[in-house]
């Protein structure tokens, strides 16, 4: 999948040359926490947020700093957060910095964007052109629509052995020691011993993964530390 599969093309902008009483309006009344900034050609030149507008001078909410903090904030730092409590404009709030893909970013791409930069949407854009924007609650409804159905004919017990037996074959955390894999009606047993508790859960989750797999019984152990040392 996509970003175009799955972005909300009905894009909220702001302009620019809007004030910061606009775009707290414009957040409110679209009821959504953040919108790109555009120019007067429609291009993405920054992007606002709750967070950009909440530290404010008029509902008496700035930051309030330690006297040491004051004592070494420098000139600048303190200019650009006096800035931020007290512009009317929208340009000077905006993050200009803005984090954006392409209609044809897949999935992947799209969260390890999210997880470098520590952001909750990303605007999908055509040239700098705004077209869409995909949010984790995109993502979460992507996921519901694979969500896999129960297979019509209930596998036979030998061969959902087989499919299990086969789907925990050749991973990187496969245990080196002996297990084994029992089916009945559906409930799957895994017998043997693993390398620690997260072994254990990564033999249950492919499992359960299997088609036809309607529960799992786990007999896995941990490998006392001395057996592993080869005590």
């Amino acid at each position: 999948m996509r970003a175009k599969d799955v972005m909300i093309d009905d894009v909220i902008c702001i302009n620019v040359k809007e004030s910061v009483f606009d775009a707290a309006e414009l957040l409110l009344g679209a009821g959504v926490s953040a919108a790109p900034v555009v120019d007067s050609t429609g291009a993405v030149v920054g992007i606002v947020s709750e967070a950009d507008l909440i530290r404010r001078a008029e509902i008496e909410t700035t930051a309030k700093k330690s006297w040491l903090a004051r004592l070494l904030d420098s000139e600048a730092s303190a200019a650009h957060d006096f800035v931020a409590a007290n512009t009317r404009r929208v340009s000077d709030v905006m993050t200009e910095e803005v984090v954006t893909a392409s209609e044809d970013a897949t999935l992947g791409e799209l969260v390890g964007l999210m997880e470098q930069h520590g952001i909750k949407r990303i605007p999908i854009v055509r040239g700098r052109i705004p077209v869409g924007v995909v949010s984790r609650s995109n993502l979460l409804r992507a996921l519901l629509s694979r969500e896999p159905d129960r297979p019509v004919l209930q596998p036979t017990d030998k061969a959902l052995r087989k499919a299990v037996v086969e789907a925990l074959e050749h991973r990187p955390w496969t245990s080196k020691w002996p297990t084994n894999v029992f089916a009945n009606d559906g409930v799957v047993h895994l017998w043997g011993f693993v390398d620690g508790e997260e072994v254990r859960k990564a033999y249950r989750v492919a499992a359960e993964n299997v088609p036809g797999v309607r529960r799992v019984k786990s007999h896995l152990r941990a490998l006392p530390p001395s057996v592993g040392m080869g005590v």
